[in-house]
């Protein structure tokens, strides 16, 4: 029985290379399959190939590679602000305000980019895929494609960043084959960025397919997100003053709080308070007073001041309170939901990316 070569993973060219040199050293027959050939050093998507008989104990060397690999990169992470982006419809304002967001905690940029690629044939085992030559003729237009954008994209920033238009913030490109919401959460679990900042359609326009991986992220993700509408007025991060933040009197409130201070400054910020109650509920009142306290006393240059709305479960009311206020951000912490409660009962934050073009700032505290 032929003894046919199958695919064992899918890396970088230089990670590929590497997986290829220690696999030969055990005397493991590989082959590089390289889709783009022009310029390699810059290709993703190449594909290690290897007999099907050796395929038991390559698994074993790559995984142990891998976790070599992961326990390297956390040692050496810096602050990092995600920028995920899709080029061929992507919202502008994300770069220029994830790049100051990026300068004001000292971060380094990661844009994140995602293609998805055609079908292969999968045998029983998920990490082992074999492929046609049409379909390798394909995938090898649409990463060629997608290095092109990223250069290009690249060469823009830097331009920006020469002429003044952008923080002076290094960056770099995450390009990955996949699902975007996967390939997002997977990369926030494995390395924690301190920020996503990512786009959404806003209430205006009826196409919902950014908003739906962005709500995605936030209902699933453990860090912080900002989604920023792709309608909404403002362009540039020090014209946002006003922050919203939404309060269920938890003391994790106080945590997430901290982090909007952190992220946008002190200076000429005012805060908002508010919460869903009835306004003969003196002790709701006595609590917002409380929280006002202990920020005046931490942040005595932080203005602050409290209200309380009807519902802040309903979008209809927070948009009537975020126009009359003439709210820049709205804030507020949510907790991360499995798949049975984001379909059966979708967070608030799901529901206001397609109720509002008033950007969301939302922690997990």
């Amino acid at each position: 029985m032929e003894d046919k070569l199958v695919t064992l993973a899918i890396r970088t060219y230089q990670r590929a290379q590497m997986i290829k040199t220690v696999l030969e050293k055990e005397g493991i027959e590989t082959v590089i399959h390289n889709l783009n050939l022009d310029h390699p050093e810059m290709a993703v998507g190449v594909r290690v190939r290897i007999r099907e008989s050796d395929l038991p104990r390559a698994l074993i060397i790559v995984e142990q590679m891998e976790r070599a690999w992961e326990d390297e990169q956390e040692k050496e992470i810096a602050r990092q602000v995600l920028i995920p982006l899709d080029f061929a419809d992507y919202n502008p304002k994300t770069i220029d305000i994830g790049f100051q967001m990026a300068a004001n905690i000292g971060a380094e940029i990661v844009l994140m980019y995602v293609y998805f690629s055609p079908a292969f044939t999968i045998s029983m085992n998920n990490d082992v895929s074999s492929y046609t030559v049409s379909d390798g003729e394909l995938l090898r237009r649409i990463i060629t494609s997608a290095n092109a954008d990223v250069e290009n994209m690249a060469n823009l920033i830097r331009r920006r960043i020469a002429t003044g238009k952008l923080p002076d913030v290094a960056f770099r490109f995450e390009v990955k084959e996949g699902v975007p919401e996967d390939q997002i959460l997977d990369y926030c679990k494995h390395y924690t960025p301190d920020l996503v900042v990512m786009g959404t359609r806003g209430k205006k326009i009826t196409n919902e397919l950014i908003g739906s991986v962005t709500a995605e992220v936030i209902e699933s993700c453990g860090v912080t997100v900002f989604a920023l509408p792709e309608m909404m007025k403002l362009t540039d991060l020090s014209m946002m003053k006003r922050v919203a933040f939404i309060t269920n009197f938890d003391q994790k409130d106080l945590i997430a709080i901290d982090k909007v201070i952190a992220t946008f400054g002190v200076d000429n910020l005012e805060i908002t308070f508010i919460h869903g109650s009835n306004k003969k509920q003196v002790w709701n009142e006595i609590m917002l007073t409380g929280i006002k306290t202990y920020f005046s006393n931490h942040y005595p240059q932080l203005r602050t001041n409290y209200d309380l709305v009807e519902s802040t479960e309903s979008p209809e009311k927070i948009n009537e309170f975020i126009e009359s206020m003439k709210v820049d951000v709205l804030a507020f912490n949510s907790r991360r939901k499995n798949l049975f409660m984001r379909i059966f009962n979708p967070g608030l934050a799901y529901r206001m990316i397609y109720h509002s073009d008033v950007p969301l700032f939302v922690t997990h505290i």
